[in-house]
């Protein structure tokens, strides 16, 4: 229920910004700022581990009612801006890019670590199909109601969402992560998070695996994530329908991806799959940029969403597999500060758009994904290529 009022409220307010404004660099700042909130994430993965994942969990989806309350509001005052819509980016950015580590490492304290990247790949297949149904339903819904109707829909989707999330039975859970962390007499965050940075820095796979996540972030996550909107309207000609089905292309094939991994995922060796695949995301999304036709792009943008969870999600299960309970939720914290390379990429991505063109600035982001991944790959092959490396462990 969250991730489709997430889906559904990134395409409506993206839409938005655009027709409203006709600026991608608002377009890019507005994706910049739901995800500025990856610099705190560090310190929410600190406070996972102290209070437990599925009260933090609550708390941020408590946030995101509220504002969502607030936007219907002004919106039923006829009071709406751009720039207001910003302001509404920037506090939800806060707390937004904690959501998927907070969720993951609560998943990863309940199941067996045998059967992690399995369990991973199951939780995917719930967010990627409300990609799909928020991503269709969110643009038609916008079409045919307007932004009223469908931001109402939005906030009673987030109100279910955390309904579920308190539905979830504290006596149930095996935070094992903040056992030792609750044992504690004196909360220092400072010094924890220091042990749980210096913890990813002194395992090589892990920082393998984080400096993948940073790369990605900043090169193929933008065209997808942030820039679908320009892309619709400039490249194709379409309106937000034809966004929708772009945004659900990426969704199928990602649903896809954890489709596979659910049933074969126990057979996969994650630090060679978290390299491969996102060689290829980087090719698919070159060859996206090299079309103009919608069903083509829709077919390119999901084979991007499958090559996208190939690699993601086995990078997911081993930093959750490998990694000691006890630093869990920091080591996703950390993952989660990878993502702070995305805002960063989309403020970048929209000034060089300005100046020398949307192919010409996706294939130099591609063209460095493609030689900074195979770098990353050489420079740690003992530790994510080996077959007998602990990333490869199945």
């Amino acid at each position: 229920m969250t991730s489709w009022a997430l889906e559904m409220e990134t395409l409506v307010l993206g839409w938005y910004i655009l027709v409203e404004t006709g600026s991608v660099v608002m377009l890019t700042m507005f994706g910049a700022l739901l995800f500025l909130g990856t610099l705190l994430s560090p310190m929410l993965g600190v406070v996972a581990d102290r209070i437990g994942q599925r009260r933090l969990l609550s708390i941020l989806r408590t946030l995101y009612v509220i504002l969502s309350s607030v936007v219907v509001l002004v919106i039923l005052l006829d009071k709406l801006t751009p720039e207001l819509i910003l302001v509404i980016a920037l506090l939800s950015g806060l707390v937004r890019p904690s959501e998927h580590g907070t969720r993951t490492s609560l998943m990863a304290s309940l199941v067996p670590a045998a059967l992690l990247l399995t369990a991973t790949s199951l939780t995917r297949t719930t967010v990627d199909s409300a990609r799909v149904v928020g991503a269709l339903v969110g643009s038609g819904l916008f079409a045919v109601v307007g932004i009223a109707a469908t931001y109402l829909v939005i906030l009673v989707l987030f109100c279910v969402g955390l309904v579920f999330t308190l539905a979830i039975s504290v006596q149930t859970l095996q935070e094992h992560g903040g056992s030792s962390l609750r044992a504690s007499s004196r909360f220092a965050p400072w010094k924890e998070l220091r042990a749980g940075l210096g913890y990813v820095w002194r395992t090589p796979h892990l920082r393998a695996a984080i400096w993948i996540a940073v790369l990605v972030n900043f090169t193929a996550f933008p065209l997808p994530i942030g820039l679908l909107p320009y892309v619709a309207r400039e490249t194709f000609g379409t309106d937000q329908t034809g966004l929708g089905y772009l945004m659900a292309g990426f969704a199928i094939g990602s649903l896809a991806g954890s489709i596979i991994l659910g049933v074969i995922g126990h057979k996969v060796r994650p630090g060679r799959a978290m390299i491969l695949f996102a060689l290829v995301w980087h090719i698919v999304l070159a060859s996206f940029l090299c079309v103009d036709q919608l069903a083509l792009g829709i077919i390119l943008m999901g084979l991007a969403g499958l090559a996208h969870n190939l690699s993601m999600v086995p990078l997911v299960g081993l930093l959750m597999r490998t990694a000691d309970p006890a630093f869990r939720g920091r080591v996703m914290g950390v993952r989660m500060l990878a993502i702070y390379t995305l805002p960063v990429s989309l403020v970048v991505a929209g000034w060089l758009i300005e100046r020398i063109g949307f192919n010409e600035t996706m294939g130099l982001y591609m063209l460095i994904g493609i030689v900074l991944t195979l770098f990353i790959a050489l420079r740690w092959r003992e530790s994510v290529l080996r077959k007998d490396a602990v990333a490869n462990v199945m």
